[in-house]
């Protein structure tokens, strides 16, 4: 089992950016960190960054031709509130999808309460830093184990 893990805008930024909400881990570490546990649990992981939004459409439309992956684990950053591009190439395909945030998004600023990506991911996973990541995968593994 394969999972591809894509994080949008400005999360290459991490360890070095909003300290305070996001921490001091990069987004290598995080990578890392979140293969090492997948590995456990029998699920490959391949990571993808990008800070362009025609990009991470392209990215989850080739999630089996390019990465052959059976799964999405998606932090679309800020896109995550207003990119309906990055939703409909969420529903264009047809593997289970997860949106990920490592900040609780409810307990910020009113704009980020609203995901217009939610509709086209089985789940929305947020508030547990890079085990939003963790949580998610399993969550995936889960659905893809069920058949």
């Amino acid at each position: 089992m394969k999972i591809l893990i894509i994080n949008g805008p400005n999360l290459n930024m991490l360890g070095a950016r909003e300290k305070e909400i996001y921490g001091e881990t990069t987004l290598a570490d995080m990578n890392n960190d979140i293969a090492n546990f997948a590995k456990e649990y029998g699920i490959e992981t391949v990571f993808y960054q990008s800070n362009i939004e025609g990009e991470l459409c392209g990215a989850i439309q080739q999630v089996k031709s390019t990465y052959g992956a059976d799964g999405i684990v998606l932090n679309a950053g800020a896109y995550t509130h207003y990119s309906h591009a990055i939703g409909d190439a969420l529903g264009s395909v047809k593997v289970p999808k997860v949106e990920v945030h490592i900040s609780n998004v409810h307990a910020r600023e009113n704009f980020r309460h609203l995901s217009v990506l939610a509709d086209n991911c089985n789940g929305v996973i947020c508030g547990f830093g890079a085990d939003s990541y963790k949580l998610a995968c399993l969550a995936i593994k889960g659905i893809l184990d069920r058949g």
